[in-house]
């Protein structure tokens, strides 16, 4: 009880000294990014997507069916809308339309990450209806994964499993929300409720840590098994998947104020804070014996940070969870997590973990922690500028 209390408490003293990184240096800090993300744009193939870096072995770069492949187009977006750079405006567009294609996959539940953070985004800053007909193709592609006998999306189409889902997939429930609020036709939004309502039945332990994977019977729609795929164990808390369900949680009380989905984002922040250590960083897993030698997951950070700027505005406990993102925030900015200019290949933030188990992407730059950190700062942003 006593290190909590005192985590806490480091995590929310250090509220002082965040201002430095707060909007009377917005514009310093974005033309920084923009400079760095430069490098990105100057190194990517017309044809691929830029996924990550290792300074030996270079980039790691990918097709449109991955999925990350909506990450960069996304980043730009973000970068438009932070500095008004007609640049970034003009890369989000080919990033973005390269991507052409995707909305029409039906062999993943990540065609709402792939095409919301891209197509989502452009159609969010331009109002382009040809934007908006992708994000509706892709809705209905994504539906066609939903079982209602389970009451879940499907995530992945390899392996043992019966009928997986994955924490992960609370994220792909946005483009779903949205599809119904343009066409007024509840069917998306009906899955989406149903998907959320069943994984917050089954993929959360006592203390509200999730379990990464859930297996599900489709003859009686009950789970069958509670596992891992990327945490350290079956009765770990992996790292980002907690950042995973607290993100896709706030999301569904912002589009349903159902208070269920509240209480529940707050108690997953509850826990995330619970266990973070004072810098704000969470390491990969939660569980892992090496603490507090364990690499840390700056992806896992900046979902958490974007996430509870979102939460704080509905939240009672809204300060609070503002303070930690906002120490989060400080740290990813801070030399040790965020790259010197030209380094990195261009990708913002270091100290990544993508896969541990399966030894891939370790202490490496990833697009999504990018991605997510830049959106964290425009919400940080936006909120100062509410104040």
């Amino acid at each position: 009880m006593y290190r909590t209390v005192l985590s806490l408490l480091l995590l929310i003293t250090c509220f002082s000294c965040i201002n430095r990184n707060g909007s009377s240096t917005k514009k310093e800090l974005s033309g920084s990014i923009s400079n760095q993300l430069k490098t990105l744009v100057k190194n990517t193939p017309d044809d691929k997507i830029p996924r990550s870096f290792d300074p030996v072995k270079g980039y790691s770069l990918v097709n449109t069916d991955d999925w990350t492949s909506g990450f960069p187009a996304g980043t730009y977006w973000y970068m438009y809308t932070l500095t008004g750079d007609s640049f970034w405006k003009g890369e989000a567009i080919k990033n973005t339309l390269k991507l052409n294609g995707i909305q029409y996959l039906t062999n993943t539940h990540d065609v709402g990450f792939m095409v919301l953070c891209s197509y989502g985004n452009a159609f969010k800053v331009t109002g382009d209806i040809a934007y908006r007909n992708v994000i509706l193709q892709a809705a209905e592609s994504l539906s066609k994964r939903f079982n209602p006998v389970v009451g879940c999306i499907r995530s992945w189409d390899w392996g043992d499993w019966q009928f997986p889902v994955i924490i992960d997939n609370m994220m792909n429930l946005e483009i779903l929300f949205l599809a119904s609020d343009e066409t007024g036709n509840p069917k998306y939004r009906n899955i989406a409720v149903s998907h959320a309502n069943t994984t917050l039945k089954n993929h959360f332990r006592d203390d509200m840590s999730s379990w990464h994977v859930v297996d599900y019977d489709t003859i009686t729609g009950k789970p069958i098994k509670k596992q891992t795929h990327q945490g350290l164990n079956d009765d770990s808390a992996w790292g980002r998947g907690q950042a995973w369900g607290l993100y896709g949680f706030t999301i569904c009380y912002r589009e349903t104020k159902d208070p269920a989905y509240l209480k529940a984002s707050e108690k997953i922040a509850d826990f995330i804070i619970k266990n973070l250590p004072a810098d704000g960083i969470p390491y990969w897993d939660f569980n892992d014996p090496a603490i507090p030698d364990a690499e840390r997951d700056a992806s896992a950070a900046a979902i958490t940070a974007s996430a509870l700027y979102e939460l704080s505005g509905y939240s009672a406990k809204g300060k609070q969870y503002r303070q930690v993102a906002d120490k989060i925030i400080e740290t990813l900015s801070s030399p040790e997590y965020r790259a010197v200019n030209g380094e990195n290949g261009g990708f913002i933030l270091k100290h990544c973990v993508g896969d541990k188990p399966a030894g891939a992407e370790i202490d490496v730059p990833l697009n999504y922690a990018d991605y997510y950190y830049v959106e964290a700062l425009k919400r940080k942003f936006d909120l100062k500028k509410g104040e």
